[in-house]
């Protein structure tokens, strides 16, 4: 089945290029040039993935992600974060919001269509290992990419799972952020340390019962990250 990835990009030429190789890569390519035709077209063609540029006219790509993620249907959306904006706090509310990765522009169209297939393995758990992981209340299925909290189910987008799972697979492990993106990211990466940290953010904020106070997703300081051994 062929998947449906909607560009979102004021700019024509910048949307012509995303087009040209994502089809050549297989893909069927949707546009749109402002935040509500994005809007309008996640909720009605369903796309597999966005590509969601920060500047919009109108309404930005913040406000757009905004929405999604407060939408039941469009929640676990996975979105691309495409930007020309270089201040890291730009790139962190992006992160913090939801996104599942960003690029900066002038970006490679091969480096595009690579990190939309590792999103969407990602997002489809093409290779997540069967087994469910448990520490205290909380559940997580690493086949059927689900975690709850006392029975309640918690929504998580692909990264945020992922970044999860590779901590609770090895409870008590310190890994370091640069560990965690290269295990989360299969495409080399040139983010920056602080992508792990607000995908982290984002984690305490649905997993923990007290985001301020972590019981499952514990703090290494001056390493990085570890998922709690027991409870």
């Amino acid at each position: 089945m062929t998947r449906t990835i909607l560009v979102v990009d004021d700019e024509p030429g910048i949307v012509q290029i995303a087009r040209d190789y994502l089809d050549r890569a297989g893909f069927r390519v949707i546009t749109a040039g402002d935040g509500p035709t994005a809007l309008r077209l996640a909720r009605l063609e369903r796309p597999a993935l966005m590509v969601l540029d920060l500047m919009l006219p109108g309404m930005d790509g913040l406000d757009v992600t905004r929405v999604l993620r407060q939408d039941p249907a469009t929640r676990k959306l996975p979105i691309i974060m495409l930007t020309a904006r270089v201040e890291e706090a730009d790139r962190l509310i992006g992160l913090e919001l939801g996104a599942d990765d960003y690029i900066t522009k002038p970006f490679s169209p091969r480096e595009l269509v690579a990190r939309v297939r590792a999103v969407l393995r990602r997002s489809e758990g093409e290779s997540a290992p069967a087994g469910i992981i448990h520490c205290g209340e909380l559940s997580i299925d690493l086949e059927r990419r689900s975690v709850r909290r006392g029975g309640e189910p918690i929504e998580l987008t692909a990264t945020e799972f992922d970044l999860l799972a590779v901590l609770a697979r090895e409870p008590g492990r310190p890994f370091t952020r640069a560990q965690l993106l290269e295990r989360v990211y299969d495409v080399h990466y040139t983010g920056y340390d602080r992508t792990i940290d607000a995908h982290i953010k984002n984690l305490r904020r649905k997993i923990e019962p007290d985001p301020a106070a972590p019981r499952y997703v514990l703090t290494v300081y001056g390493v990085g990250y570890k998922f709690a051994e027991s409870l």
